[in-house]
C-alpha cells in the first residue's frame, strides 16, 4: 500500500476555531476523514500537524523512506521557511501544495510562497476540499 504524507504546520491544531470566517469550520479530524475517502484501496494517508518547523522537515525526511507523495499545507511557513522548502527538493515524489483561504485575495506577504518552487501543484481557496483535490492528484501521479 502506498502512504500520502498530508503534513500541516502552524496552528492548523486550532482548524474550526480559529478564524472560523476564513478557514471555516471543519477539523482536522473532517481532514483527515475526507483525505482517507479519497483514496483508493491502493493508497493510505497519514495526516500530520505540527507548530514547529523541524519537526514539520523530520516528517518530509521520514517521507523519503515511506511516503509515494505528500500533500502540505505549510501555513505561515509557506512565506518564510527555505528550510521546509530545502526538505522538499530532497523528496523524489509528488508535492501538492494546500491553503485552505484564498491567499491571494488576503495580505500581501502572503502572496509569496517559498514551498510553490518545489510543488508540483498548488490549491488554495477550496476550503478543506482543497486538500481531497491534492490527495486524488498524488493517487493519480503515483497510480
Amino acid at each position: 500500500m502506498k502512504t500520502i504524507y498530508v503534513l500541516n504546520g502552524p496552528n492548523l491544531n486550532l482548524l474550526g476555531k480559529r478564524q472560523p470566517e476564513i478557514y471555516g469550520h471543519e477539523t482536522l479530524e473532517d481532514v483527515e476523514r475526507l483525505c482517507a475517502a479519497a483514496c483508493p484501496d491502493s493508497h493510505t494517508i497519514r495526516l500530520l500537524q505540527s507548530n514547529h518547523e523541524g519537526q514539520i522537515i523530520d516528517w518530509i525526511h521520514e517521507a523519503r523512506e515511506a511516503a509515494c507523495g505528500i500533500v502540505i499545507n505549510p501555513a505561515a511557513y509557506t512565506h518564510t521557511s527555505v528550510a521546509i522548502l530545502d526538505a522538499l527538493n530532497t523528496f523524489e515524489g509528488p508535492v501538492i501544495e494546500v491553503h485552505i483561504s484564498q491567499v491571494h485575495k488576503r495580505e500581501a506577504f502572503r502572496h509569496h510562497s517559498y514551498v510553490s518552487k518545489r510543488a508540483d501543484g498548488v490549491i488554495a481557496g477550496l476550503g478543506i476540499e482543497g486538500y481531497v483535490a491534492g490527495v486524488r492528484r498524488v493517487v493519480q501521479l503515483t497510480a
